[in-house]
């Protein structure tokens, strides 16, 4: 497998691993973080600078914004694949062995990227919580959360926050989390744009099918395929499940025995370990302002 990160402003070079990185509970009331969600002042769909599939940069890493959260006070994050701060090389996937940038590292977000420019930037942020950081610290020894843990969270500036829209383009939604899992078969949306694609804004709505979850991970990661693969900077990417909810964010190219596939992390499982270990009061996901609309 390798990372799905675009580590500078030219290609990465072919990798040789198999595979390679691609730069919530329910309560029955509102709780004062959904009431803090709700009340924030997002940004008109059609004109929001920071949405998912948003491109993000760290120290020259290009990846691709997941979803919006919320914390109680009101703050907006970002997410992203963890190895998007991460310091090794494409190939590295494993979050409990492979060193990252320190937290409070700035990340922009950024519009109209290629291979030899940045484009324009149109907000900032700082890396407040990494997955890969986390389980290094507190010496997580379970495989498949070392394996597909790879969830980060970058906390917009407040002066950017008008500027956020949690909707993911062209799709709408997330209307949730999905929690079950995917079966074979199942399809799958998404919505991101690598620079390495050229900017082509065609290329970013993408559809695929789930090739079914193996039970060997313990629900940690879901292969897929989809109309065009995520390739390097496309790393972080939202995926939602045929009812519009939250299913996983895009981590690695699969090299074999699945050439051209994806994994994907599961966001429920994510998202969970980030409330226990991020130190953010409040932390969940911020549902779409746009219905989901499944037909391309």
């Amino acid at each position: 497998m390798s990372k799905l990160a675009v580590r500078s402003k030219v290609a990465l070079a072919a990798a040789t691993g198999a595979v390679a990185v691609l730069g919530a509970s329910l309560v029955a009331a509102p709780s004062s973080t959904a009431l803090a969600a709700r009340n924030t002042a997002w940004a008109p769909a059609d004109s929001a600078a920071i949405t998912p599939g948003t491109q993000m940069y760290t120290e020259g890493a290009q990846c691709t914004g997941n979803f919006v959260f919320s914390d109680s006070s009101g703050g907006v994050y970002v997410g992203y694949a963890a190895h998007c701060a991460g310091l090794g090389e494409a190939t590295d996937t494993n979050g409990c062995e492979n060193e990252s940038v320190p937290l409070g590292t700035k990340v922009t977000f950024n519009e109209g990227g290629s291979l030899v420019s940045e484009g324009t930037q149109v907000g900032t942020g700082e890396l407040v919580y990494s997955s890969w950081r986390t389980m290094r610290a507190l010496g997580e020894t379970d495989a498949n959360t070392c394996a597909y843990n790879d969830f980060a969270l970058v906390k917009v500036s407040a002066g950017d926050v008008g500027k956020v829209n949690p909707s993911l383009p062209f799709w709408g939604g997330p209307t949730g989390i999905d929690t079950d899992g995917t079966a074979a078969g199942d399809r799958v949306w998404s919505y991101g744009n690598s620079s390495l694609r050229g900017g082509v804004a065609l290329l970013s709505p993408k559809t695929g099918v789930s090739l079914g979850d193996a039970a060997a991970d313990g629900g940690w990661s879901h292969p897929l395929y989809t109309v065009t693969p995520g390739v390097p900077g496309d790393s972080g990417s939202a995926f939602l499940s045929a009812d519009g909810k939250a299913v996983g964010t895009l981590s690695t190219l699969g090299l074999a025995p699945l050439p051209l596939s994806n994994n994907i992390g599961d966001l429920s499982k994510e998202l969970t370990y980030a409330q226990a270990h991020s130190g953010i009061d409040g932390l969940q996901l911020v549902e779409g302002t746009e219905d989901f609309d499944p037909v391309l």
